[in-house]
């Protein structure tokens, strides 16, 4: 089930404060493999790289998004679902990028033939994946590189859900949370994370 964020745990995502409102599902536990958890074992396989496609290893990657799928349909609100708009976090490569990963656009797809679904916000350049990046970038790093669609532009949602894989420091969903505004006004936004990274204590 869904677990908002709350004060206890906000300060792990350092970008995020008391007027974002973000759920998730599971816990992920960075440096940590596949036997970690389940939400790892789900995160890892998920994440897996274009570059692996056609090897036998992908199957993992599709079961994954499969997965992904029916744990955010038993999750979310079926009210929610048929009044929202979702639109998923943009993969870090643009599309005609042979690393090209639109693994959380086919998640979301699989909801349901009714769900308003949109790649609304998409990147002008690719980027180096947040999660094997030196150093992670912030929110205006992002803004700058994102554009609206303008051709999904309308109809005017009545909510937005911005739905991504792991809530990481919350720099993705600030930034898409700041274009979406500005495009829309004071409509209400909120993220949806399939887990979010807890810190590593060991």
């Amino acid at each position: 089930m869904l677990t908002k964020l709350d004060d206890l745990n906000l300060p792990d995502h350092w970008y995020l404060d008391s007027t974002d409102e973000c759920y998730f599902i599971g816990e992920y536990t960075a440096g940590k493999g596949y036997f970690h958890s389940a939400t790892n074992n789900l995160i890892i396989n998920l994440k897996k790289g274009a570059e692996k496609r056609g090897l036998p290893e992908w199957k993992y990657k599709e079961r994954a998004i499969r997965a992904a799928a029916e744990m955010l349909r038993e999750s979310l609100n079926p009210d929610f679902m048929s009044t929202a708009t979702f639109i998923p976090v943009p993969p870090s490569k643009v599309a005609t990028d042979p690393l090209y990963d639109d693994r959380m656009t086919q998640v979301v797809s699989l909801l349901g033939e009714r769900l308003d679904m949109r790649e609304l916000v998409f990147q002008l350049e690719s980027t180096q994946d947040a999660h094997t990046a030196a150093s992670r970038p912030g929110p205006n790093d992002l803004y700058e590189n994102y554009q609206i669609r303008d051709s999904l532009r309308q109809p005017v949602p009545q909510q937005i859900a911005i739905v991504d894989d792991v809530l990481t420091t919350g720099a993705h969903f600030k930034a898409m949370k700041s274009i979406l505004q500005e495009t829309y006004g004071a409509i209400p936004i909120l993220g949806v994370f399939l887990s979010r990274r807890v810190p590593n204590t060991e």
